[in-house]
């Protein structure tokens, strides 16, 4: 019997038009252009400004392009995950609102929170309602809007993040392509060096935690970058020896953006040249939930039918992991 895969069978992204650069960084906080650049490979990074404009105008904006792109009615889709670290509001979901807007009214869907991870998380999550014959169209999206929790009087986070995200939809294959297999992990002791102080049930929102900033990104940097470089690599090449991969028949190595150092140290890893490496990194920054699928919405005219793909994210809690992808279609300008 033909084993039932989840293909990812469109992608679609979005970024708001605004863009920050490390120059006009320069004019609020006491950074440089080549600081910034040397340190994390970031040029610029696009800012979602307005009042009342949350993630889901970046998902909502993801999802409709995709549902025109692939001739998608919005009744036809079954599920709707979206992976996010700054949902519009505690609840409802952002996925629910992301619905709503676009007219998806029969799908179930929801949030999954797993920081830079997130996106892998939701899309794994997603595939299993595809392999087992539950549903036929599954949209995962991965969006943030980390201009709403980032101190731009702090250098060391300010310079990293940015807005944006994309959306992919995932539907049965049988020809041997999709989403293959994948390695997820999570380590909850890395929570002291990566997260936000207030906000939550433990400590709820007052004038105190707010005068305090601790609604704000807490991060110690060299503590994640030590952790992120030695797991995302790990778990990359981990994927690889489980499906007989080599670097010769990876075609793309699809990093989290979080720093080129750590982008770099991935692929040296796996023994991948910087030729098979998805970076966009320099315009977007860290984009949180939104770097992968951003990533494969700026490669997609690249990519074709039967391409070997290892996606590879780390992110706050602490958690990692990497999914191995058979890309299931040709792109117009590929075929």
């Amino acid at each position: 019997m033909t084993k039932v895969r989840a293909g990812i069978t469109g992608i679609q992204g979005y970024v708001p038009d605004y863009i920050l650069t490390n120059k006009e960084l320069e004019t609020i906080v006491e950074t440089t252009d080549e600081w910034i650049t040397s340190r994390t490979g970031i040029k610029e990074r696009h800012i979602l400004k307005g009042e009342d404009r949350g993630t889901s105008v970046i998902g909502i904006e993801a999802v409709k392009g995709l549902l025109k792109k692939t001739n998608t009615d919005p009744s036809e889709v079954d599920l709707v995950i979206c992976a996010t670290t700054t949902p519009d509001m505690l609840f409802p979901a952002t996925a629910n609102i992301i619905c709503n807007a676009v007219g998806i009214k029969n799908a179930f869907s929801y949030d999954i929170q797993a920081a830079c991870s997130g996106f892998l998380f939701a899309l794994t999550t997603g595939s299993q309602f595809i392999e087992t014959g539950k549903y036929k169209k599954v949209i995962v999206i991965g969006a943030d809007k980390m201009s709403s929790i980032i101190d731009y009087s702090d250098r060391t986070t300010c310079i990293i993040f940015g807005d944006g995200g994309g959306a992919v939809m995932l539907e049965p294959t049988t020809d041997g392509t999709g989403i293959i297999d994948s390695v997820l992990h999570s380590d909850g002791s890395g929570e002291p060096f990566l997260h936000m102080k207030a906000g939550g049930s433990r400590k709820p929102a007052s004038a105190e935690t707010v005068l305090a900033g601790e609604h704000y990104v807490y991060q110690e940097g060299a503590t994640v970058y030590k952790f992120a470089v030695t797991n995302m690599a790990e778990v990359a090449a981990e994927i690889m020896e489980r499906n007989g991969l080599t670097s010769e028949n990876v075609d793309w190595l699809v990093p989290h953006q979080a720093n080129k150092r750590i982008i770099d140290a991935t692929a040296k890893r796996m023994g991948v040249g910087e030729e098979k490496v998805m970076l966009n990194i320099q315009k977007y920054g860290n984009t949180t939930s939104g770097t992968i699928p951003l990533c494969l919405w700026d490669y997609e005219k690249q990519l074709k039918k039967g391409d070997n793909l290892v996606l590879a994210a780390f992110g706050g809690g602490f958690t990692w992991g990497s999914v191995y992808v058979k890309w299931s279609y040709d792109s117009e300008d590929s075929k």
